[in-house]
């Protein structure tokens, strides 16, 4: 094992682990709220394992709505997994199949965005993708269940800056990625899409509708370089 690039992997993590304890925290108040146990806010944490999609799942249960509908619309939240794992397969020509399918489990946005900035300066290693991919999941299950045990004793999450921790992570993920006045484009058209979504289009459609928008205006940029 190449221990060298596994500590390397934790090295870059670490600030994100930071940002994850509260997150978790946030969303197990929720959950809560919504009547799930410390046991059940775990296991959805542990198998689930996407904040977008058990965020997404808690207000569907808060309105109600049908169990055909909650996981249909669960489904639609996670779509940005397989683009991620599209992406970052890519990198991982030196990692078997079989190694790489497991790796794949433990993808999330933050160890996604660290991957590709790494990509650009070396090829990706097992142990590099585990270093960076495997701290977030003990905290975020362990935090989530923490989170609901304590339930409304946490009280108002808003005045401890818990309700923005979400947002802020997503801000410093890109920020990584900013190259100027495309970057500024491609976010741009995304979060208007995104937004335009969310208020017109019921569900969870915004999240694909503004990651296809961005996505659209980056290939169309790239072509227009290239030409």
């Amino acid at each position: 094992m190449n221990r060298d690039e596994f500590v390397q992997g934790l090295k870059d993590i670490f600030p994100m682990t930071i940002a994850y304890a509260p997150i978790a925290l946030l969303w197990g108040t929720v959950a809560a709220g919504q009547g799930l146990s410390p046991l059940q806010a775990w296991t959805m944490a542990f198998f689930v394992y996407s904040g977008a999609a058990q965020f997404v799942s808690m207000d569907l249960l808060k309105t109600g709505t049908p169990l055909v509908l909650l996981v249909f619309t669960i489904l639609t939240v996670s779509m940005r997994h397989v683009l991620m794992s599209a992406s970052v397969s890519r990198h991982m020509a030196s990692i078997s199949k079989t190694k790489a399918s497991v790796l794949l489990f433990w993808l999330t946005d933050e160890a996604w965005a660290l991957i590709e900035r790494r990509a650009l300066e070396r090829p990706i290693t097992a142990n590099y993708f585990a270093g960076v991919a495997l701290p977030l999941w003990p905290i975020w299950f362990s935090f989530c269940a923490l989170g609901t045990y304590l339930g409304n004793s946490i009280g108002d999450t808003a005045r401890y800056g818990l309700d923005f921790a979400f947002a802020a992570m997503f801000i410093a993920v890109l920020a990584g990625f900013w190259k100027g006045p495309s970057t500024a484009l491609v976010l741009f058209t995304s979060a208007a899409v995104a937004v335009l979504a969310k208020l017109y289009v019921p569900g969870a459609w915004y999240i694909i509708l503004g990651g296809l928008a961005g996505m659209l205006v980056a290939v169309l940029g790239y072509r227009a370089n290239e030409q």
